[in-house]
């Protein structure tokens, strides 16, 4: 596979495999009906469906389970937002390690991704 990516270095590639799967769950999961019931095991089937992709080695998913008690406080459920969204994606090309996080900024007021390291 490595000669379609010729034109990378291998932390330019790990960036791109990690990006690609982060725009992959956000685009996947924001939606999801959750509830603290189903918190659990939706972020563990965001991380193992994340673990199948190109590259990634570890996955870290955390969703703020003080904004899911809160939106569900008059229902049974809510759908999951970007902004309940705390994830980090490992990723490895050869030895080139780079991690990719969403994560919201209140600054911002926006579920930012960006690299970590």
């Amino acid at each position: 596979m490595d000669k379609y990516f010729e034109n990378l270095t291998d932390r330019e590639r790990a960036i791109f495999e990690g990006g690609i799967s982060m725009g992959s769950l956000y685009h996947q999961f924001v939606g999801t009906p959750v509830n603290l019931d189903t918190c659990t095991s939706l972020e563990d089937a965001i991380r193992e469906s994340i673990m199948l992709q190109p590259a990634v080695i570890d996955v870290v998913v955390k969703l703020d389970k003080g904004l899911i008690k809160q939106a569900t406080s008059l229902s049974t459920y809510t759908s999951l937002a970007g902004n309940m969204l705390n994830i980090e994606i490992t990723t490895k090309i050869h030895e080139e390690l780079v991690t990719t996080c969403i994560s919201y900024n209140e600054e911002l007021d926006y579920p930012l991704m960006y690299i970590k390291d």
